[in-house]
C-alpha cells in the first residue's frame, strides 16, 4: 500500500516522469495533439490538458520534430507588451535546445533516449552543422530580446550627434630688393583659425511592440530554415495560457499565430475555457477564431457523461494498482468507486488526491464496524478536506473576478444546504451571458459541476434548464446535513427526480433576473411555493 500512496502522490502533478501512465482520455485525442492543425486545448484544472500536452511533445521528439514546450504559470501577472517578449525568449531558448539535444543526438545515445523518452527515433539526425548555426541565430535574438524586455518601455529617448569644422588663414608678405653685391629680404606672415561646432539632437519614443511588429519577418525566416533543416513541422507548445492576464491572451495568440502562418509552425494551447479569452472582433481582429484559425480539443469528461467518465477514471485506478501490485478489492468497498467518481467531479487529478487522502483516513480511523477497506464515508471525509486547496486555486487564478465568483459560489451553498436541501439545482439557459458566466467559471473551477445540459420542468413551459451539482466538498465531513438530498442523477431512472421546480436557482423572471438581488427571500418564497 505505501507504493501505491507514493505513485498517488507523485502523479498529483503533470511531470515529464508521470507521462508513462498517460490514458487517453478519448480515442484519438493524442493523434489530434500531434497533427499539423493548431489546437486549443480545453480542460478544467487537472483534467489532462498538461499530461496531453507533454506526451504529444514527447512523441513528437522521437520523431525528430522540433519542439518548443512553454509553461505560461510563469509569466503570471506580468503586462504586455513583456509577458509576449517573455514567452518568445522562453520560446526560442527551448528550440535552441531542442537543436542542441535531440535534433542531433544519434539513435544509438542510449543514455539519452531511452532515460527521457523510452524509445528512440527512427529518423537519422540532423545536419549538425546547420542544426548548430540555426540555434546560434536563436539564442543571438534571445541577447535582444532579453535587453528589449529590461529596457522602459514608452521611454523618451535623446540622441545628438556633433559635427566640427576648422577654418584657417595664412597671409604672407614678401619684399624682396636685391641689387649686387647686396641682397636685402624681409617677410612678414600672419596666420588665423577658427573651430566651428554644431550639434543636432533628435527625441523619439521608444516602444517595445514595434520592435516586436518589425521583427516578424525575421522571426518567420528562423521557423522557415528550421522546417527545411528538419524536412518537415515544428511544434509550440504553450500551456495553461489562462493564467497570462486575460486582457493580454488574445494579443499573444494573435502575435505566435502570425509568426506561425505559413512556416510549418504549429500551436498547441492548453487553457481552462470561461477563463480564455482567443478571439477579440475589431479592425483587425485579433488573436485566432476556432473554425477558422485554430481547432478545439475538448478534454472535459463531467458527470453528465456518468458511465464515461467512471471507465476513463477506472483505467486510471488500475494503471496504478497494476504498477503497484495491489487488486482494487483489496482496499476499496464495493461502492467506493462511484463516490470517488462523483466527488472528483470527472476530474482526473482530483481523482487521484481524492483517493490518496482517503487511504490516509482509512488508516488512521483503523478497523472499526466499516472494516479496513476505503468506503464511501472515508472518501467524504476526504472531500471535505480537499476543499481548502480548491479554495485556493479559486483565489489563486481569478484575481479581479474573485469577490464576484466567492458570491456567487456563497449564494448556490445557501440554496443548496438551506433551502432546496438538494445537492442538485436548475439554472435557466434563458438567463443573460453576465449571470451564466460566473456558474460556468465555478465549473471550470470544480466548485460546481454540470450533469446535464439539458432539463424541462414540467410547469415551466418552453423553457430549457442546465442541471449542476454543488462539489462533495461542500455537504459532507464537518458540512455533512443528514436531510440533504442526494440526487442519483447518473442512474436512468432519476430524470423525474431532476425535474423539479424546487431546484431553480436561477430563472429569467423580474424576481430572479438580478443576481444582487436574487437573497435568501426569494428561495424562501419558492421554497412555500
Amino acid at each position: 500500500m505505501a507504493d501505491l500512496e507514493v505513485l498517488l502522490e507523485e502523479a498529483t502533478r503533470s511531470s515529464q516522469a508521470s507521462i508513462k501512465r498517460f490514458i487517453e482520455p478519448a480515442a484519438g485525442t493524442l493523434t489530434r495533439a500531434t497533427s499539423r492543425t493548431h489546437h486549443l486545448v480545453f480542460g478544467r484544472r487537472g483534467s489532462g490538458k498538461s499530461s496531453l500536452l507533454r506526451k504529444a511533445a514527447q512523441d513528437l521528439t522521437v520523431d525528430r520534430r522540433p519542439i518548443a514546450f512553454v509553461d505560461l504559470e510563469s509569466f503570471k501577472g506580468h503586462e504586455y507588451p513583456d509577458v509576449l517578449i517573455s514567452v518568445l525568449v522562453e520560446t526560442f531558448n527551448r528550440f535552441a535546445d531542442w537543436l542542441e539535444t535531440a535534433a542531433i543526438a544519434p539513435a544509438s545515445k542510449t543514455s539519452f533516449w531511452a532515460r527521457l523518452f523510452g524509445s528512440k527515433p527512427k529518423r537519422s539526425p540532423f545536419n549538425r552543422q546547420q542544426a548548430q548555426s540555426l540555434s546560434e541565430d536563436l539564442r543571438d535574438q534571445l541577447v535582444v530580446l532579453r535587453d528589449l524586455l529590461f529596457s522602459e518601455d514608452d521611454a523618451e529617448i535623446e540622441a545628438s550627434v556633433g559635427t566640427k569644422a576648422q577654418e584657417s588663414q595664412s597671409d604672407l608678405l614678401k619684399i624682396g630688393l636685391e641689387a649686387s653685391p647686396v641682397a636685402f629680404s624681409h617677410e612678414d606672415g600672419g596666420t588665423t583659425s577658427a573651430e566651428r561646432t554644431e550639434q543636432l539632437t533628435a527625441r523619439f519614443t521608444h516602444k517595445k511592440i514595434q520592435h516586436l511588429h518589425r521583427h516578424i519577418p525575421d522571426y518567420q525566416a528562423l521557423f522557415r530554415r528550421m522546417a527545411t533543416l528538419s524536412d518537415g513541422d515544428a511544434f509550440l507548445f504553450l500551456d495553461d495560457l489562462y493564467h497570462i492576464p486575460r486582457r493580454y491572451q488574445a494579443q499573444v495568440l494573435d502575435y505566435f499565430h502570425r509568426i506561425s502562418k505559413g512556416n510549418s509552425l504549429w500551436l498547441k494551447v492548453g487553457t481552462i475555457r470561461h477563463r480564455t479569452q482567443w478571439y477579440v472582433h475589431g479592425d483587425p481582429p485579433i488573436g485566432m477564431k476556432i473554425g477558422d484559425d485554430i481547432g478545439e480539443i475538448d478534454l472535459d469528461l463531467t458527470l453528465e457523461k456518468y458511465k464515461v467518465t467512471s471507465a476513463f477514471l477506472e483505467k486510471i485506478l488500475l494503471s496504478f494498482l497494476d504498477e503497484s501490485g495491489i487488486r482494487k478489492s483489496d482496499f476499496l468497498t464495493r461502492y467506493a468507486l462511484d463516490r470517488l467518481v462523483l466527488a472528483s467531479g470527472g476530474v482526473a487529478r482530483d481523482f487521484i488526491g481524492l483517493l490518496r487522502r482517503s487511504i490516509l483516513i482509512a488508516r488512521e480511523r483503523g478497523v472499526t464496524s466499516r472494516g479496513e477497506k476505503v468506503g464511501a464515508e472515508d472518501i467524504n471525509a476526504a472531500a471535505g478536506e480537499y476543499d481548502s486547496s480548491k479554495r485556493e486555486e479559486l483565489t489563486r487564478d481569478t484575481l479581479d473576478e474573485r469577490q464576484e465568483l466567492e458570491e456567487e459560489f456563497a449564494k448556490i451553498g445557501l440554496f443548496v444546504n438551506d433551502l432546496s436541501r438538494a445537492n442538485v439545482f436548475l439554472v435557466d439557459k434563458g438567463l443573460p451571458e453576465s449571470e451564466l458566466a460566473p456558474i460556468e467559471e465555478l465549473v471550470d473551477l470544480r466548485l460546481v459541476h454540470r450533469v446535464r445540459s439539458r432539463v424541462t420542468v414540467a410547469d415551466r413551459p418552453g423553457k430549457t434548464f442546465e442541471a449542476f451539482m454543488l462539489d462533495v466538498s461542500q455537504y459532507t465531513a464537518s458540512r455533512k446535513k443528514r436531510e440533504l438530498e442526494i440526487i442519483e442523477f447518473w442512474r436512468d431512472n432519476a430524470t423525474d427526480s431532476i425535474r423539479r421546480a424546487g431546484l431553480i436557482y436561477k430563472e429569467s423572471s423580474s424576481s430572479t433576473l438580478n443576481p444582487k438581488k436574487h437573497s435568501v427571500k426569494t428561495g424562501r418564497q419558492r421554497r412555500r411555493a
